[in-house]
């Protein structure tokens, strides 16, 4: 089997080789592939990925290369984490919005329409590329953002794409630790779109426990979702700590106004990362890599991965189309769900309606996504203003049009 992994100067490429690695019984990696643009952090991070490897054993070959071509030639699955533009696009993203009375953020909200309006173009040609000479029957993987607007586009485009987050992962997690149980034996039911999220059940051993999650974990719960105890029984589903830019936006906003952008602290954290990286000793993930965001997100991948390749049927919460997985969206609209991996694909798990609180919500969302991912591929300015118009962190005229028109300018500049 060939694996590309494509922006994998990211520093969260040492972690998700070496679980690729410990997988290998359920993945016969003969060849992995690390492609990226940026030479020097594509030999920064290489070398460290190459290191941790040889202490795990791994009999493969590993390429680093910057040719997107060799790295797509004949591969079985290509996994796509680039960030088009780098943390200072990002940091457009999170400050211009803010400076407009709206909440800047990188995914959600008038940020995240920026990046998809810059990152699903890049995207749609890598998998062109793929199309054309990866294996036949190859999986594209995605974890880049925003990943459900992406995943859309993917999959609207006919490629045989899957979404992939890491908040799933980061709940069961922590709903383990703090049952003492091993991660391996929960599966929370998170229902919804890309970081727009509930969890409505959480099963130990097929038997939902959620009640008692809620009776004697709260504290766990409530600090892995960043919303309060109150708001989560009242619900009685556990949010995305996504949605505390819906549920406490006025509160988000105020602190955005006044602390360091996420965007310069992740800049620092790599910065930092990078150097440890070069320390030809160093074959291990070092423990500042747990403050860089995304946490398990190469377990998540070495997981999916995993399951695809071996047809084991294992349960994920992944990104896929609705197909009437969730009643009162569109059969095209991508949700987030947890659904049985296979050499077929996922096949979402059955789940009932949604609660009207929740429904609204994500129905909104759910619209502004389809005419993000519309202006995204299309490049038409008129229906971009119509998503931005439609963001519910936004939603206002003239105010969305002068953001619109700002983001887009200082993308050209």
């Amino acid at each position: 089997m060939k694996l590309a992994v494509i922006g994998a100067g990211s520093t969260y490429t040492p972690e998700l080789v070496s679980g690729l690695s410990r997988e290998r019984e359920r993945v016969p990696l003969g060849e992995l592939v690390l492609h990226d643009i940026d030479e020097e952090r594509r030999e920064v991070v290489g070398g460290l990925a190459r290191r941790m490897l040889h202490t795990q054993g791994y009999a493969g070959a590993l390429s680093l290369t910057g040719d997107l071509d060799r790295a797509l030639d004949g591969a079985d699955f290509v996994l796509i984490q680039i960030r088009v533009g780098g943390q200072e696009a990002r940091l457009r993203d999170e400050t211009i919005p803010v400076a407009c009375g709206c909440i800047g953020q990188e995914t959600t909200g008038a940020g995240g329409l920026a990046k998809a309006l810059r990152t699903v173009p890049v995207v749609l040609d890598i998998a062109e590329r793929a199309r054309e000479r990866a294996a036949d029957g190859a999986w594209i993987v995605d974890f880049t953002n925003p990943v459900g607007i992406v995943t859309r586009a993917l999959l609207d485009q006919g490629h045989r794409a899957i979404g992939l987050c890491n908040v799933a992962i980061g709940f069961q997690r922590a709903i383990a630790g703090s049952m003492g149980v091993e991660p391996e034996r929960v599966l929370v039911d998170q229902v919804g779109l890309n970081h727009l999220t509930w969890i409505r059940a959480v099963y130990l051993d097929g038997e939902d426990v959620l009640g008692d999650v809620l009776a004697e974990h709260m504290d766990a719960v409530a600090d892995q979702s960043a919303l309060p105890a109150e708001l989560i029984r009242e619900l009685g589903a556990i949010p995305s700590y996504y949605l505390r830019y819906f549920y406490t936006e006025d509160e988000r906003l105020a602190e955005m106004r006044t602390e360091k952008p996420r965007a310069q602290e992740v800049a620092e954290i790599e910065r930092e990362l990078l150097g440890m990286y070069r320390d030809e000793s160093l074959t291990e993930k070092p423990a500042l890599l747990e403050r860089r965001g995304g946490a398990f997100y190469s377990e998540a991948a070495t997981q999916l991965v995993a399951a695809l390749a071996s047809d084991s049927g294992d349960a994920q919460v992944v990104d896929v189309r609705n197909a009437g997985t969730l009643a009162g969206l569109a059969d095209d609209d991508v949700v987030e769900v947890p659904a049985r991996m296979g050499s077929g694909g996922a096949k979402p798990l059955e789940q009932r309606p949604l609660a009207p609180e929740l429904a609204g919500l994500v129905q909104h969302v759910a619209a502004y996504e389809r005419l993000a991912a519309e202006a995204a591929v299309s490049g038409d300015r008129e229906i971009a203003a119509r998503a931005m118009l439609a963001n519910p962190l936004v939603g206002q005229w003239p105010l969305s049009r002068d953001l619109l028109g700002e983001m887009l300018e200082a993308e050209r500049s």
